[in-house]
């Protein structure tokens, strides 16, 4: 499961727990470690070029993707760059993680549209053993609790290839809504691809959070 191109740029449901940093906190300095019952997101490893190269590298998950580094070596730099991005805040990438295991099998990302994060675009990929078990959308969850409620995103966009049928599955149950497709804008082994172009509000996000955590406590 994927999204294509720009926040997933390799160099381009269960309930999740909502990040609580303290106001002191620094994001650029740092990502927290995020944990549901599922998963757990931490920021990259130049270690982990390996793992990620064996997940996201394979012909099935890059096929409507761009397309990741091909090497170890070429993950490596790409973590590095991540940790640019973060350091300068215009972009964050977590490494998906099954709870109990150190091991990345899924990447998502979040860089910033505009001066800040108000606007902000995202990204994710994960290993093909892995989809429709529930991880991604617990990891979705915890990337989204901590866009809108930490980086203070008001308006975060993705865009998935119309063929991905995964990938617009996951983000319309996520509460995202299609605003309009975008024809021809992608261009993936010499043919150009229509994307849907998707949106969710920090508003909408808030509600629907808001409604899953009722519905567990009761």
């Amino acid at each position: 499961m994927a999204t294509t191109q720009s926040t997933l740029n390799m160099m381009n449901f269960t309930a999740a727990v909502p990040a609580t940093p303290t106001p002191s906190f620094d994001w650029r300095n740092g990502l927290p470690t995020l944990s549901s019952s599922m998963v757990t997101l931490r920021e990259l490893r130049a270690s982990d070029a390996k793992d990620l190269l064996a997940s996201l590298g394979t012909a099935e998950v890059t096929r409507l993707i761009s397309p990741p580094p091909p090497t170890v070596e070429g993950f490596e730099k790409f973590i590095a760059w991540t940790a640019r991005q973060r350091a300068a805040g215009n972009s964050i990438a977590y490494g998906v993680t099954l709870k109990g295991s150190d091991t990345v099998v899924g990447l998502l990302q979040v860089r910033s549209l505009s001066g800040g994060f108000d606007i902000a675009e995202w990204g994710f990929a994960l290993g093909s053993d892995f989809w429709g078990t529930g991880i991604f959308m617990d990891a979705a969850q915890l990337v989204l609790d901590f866009a809108f409620d930490v980086l203070g995103v008001h308006r975060m966009e993705a865009k998935a290839a119309v063929k991905n049928g995964r990938g617009n599955g996951a983000l319309q149950k996520l509460g995202a809504v299609q605003e309009a497709v975008l024809r021809r804008s992608f261009l993936r082994n010499g043919v150009y691809l229509d994307q849907g172009y998707w949106t969710i509000l920090c508003s909408t996000w808030r509600e629907l959070r808001a409604v899953r955590t009722a519905r567990i406590v009761h």
